[in-house]
């Protein structure tokens, strides 16, 4: 039976409030029941809070190493202002890391080991392709070279991305990510 005829029927029944409760809750126990994420089995790497749906324990997502690399992937070759030299830095999307945790925010408040930390819009990590970095040039990043985990921008690709404001959201060494 589709979803039309089956309003049509309810309509006729029950009128507007019983059906729209109806539906909202058909539909929305869907989303309700959303698949928790697995579990880490290494060292969790990043935590991810706020206004999310899939978690894996008190209202977060934690993410091990092999985690992150289960998700979309890409590759950034840049200049940084804090590299010497062209680098190749992989790591996931910001915006598949969102999907997962089937986020409904627009900016992700990205905090470092340090406690530094600043908004990244979700538009703008979508629209350039922003990735958290895992590794430069094949080698993952210890914590004395940006890492483990680096925001990074395709600054060469896009030079409108070179600018006071968009490299201070290049954090380094992230640790969480607060989805507002």
């Amino acid at each position: 039976m589709s979803v039309l005829m089956t309003l049509r029927q309810c309509l006729g029944r029950r009128g507007m409030t019983a059906c729209l409760g109806f539906f909202l809750l058909m539909f929305g126990a869907s989303v309700v029941h959303a698949h928790p994420l697995p579990e880490p089995e290494g060292d969790v790497m990043l935590t991810v809070e706020g206004d999310i749906s899939r978690t894996n324990g008190d209202g977060v997502a934690r993410f091990d190493r092999a985690m992150l690399k289960a998700l979309p992937q890409d590759t950034i070759v840049t200049h940084t202002p804090w590299t010497q030299g062209a680098s190749h830095f992989d790591g996931p999307l910001l915006g598949a890391i969102y999907d997962a945790v089937g986020a409904r925010g627009d900016s992700l408040h990205v905090i470092a080991l340090n406690d530094f930390a600043a908004d990244v819009p979700l538009a703008e990590a979508k629209e350039y392709g922003v990735i958290l970095a895992m590794r430069r040039d094949g080698e993952p990043m210890p914590v004395r070279e940006y890492g483990p985990l680096f925001v990074l921008y395709p600054f060469d690709d896009h030079p409108e991305l070179q600018t006071e404001e968009v490299r201070f959201r290049s954090v380094w060494q992230v640790a969480r990510i607060v989805v507002e």
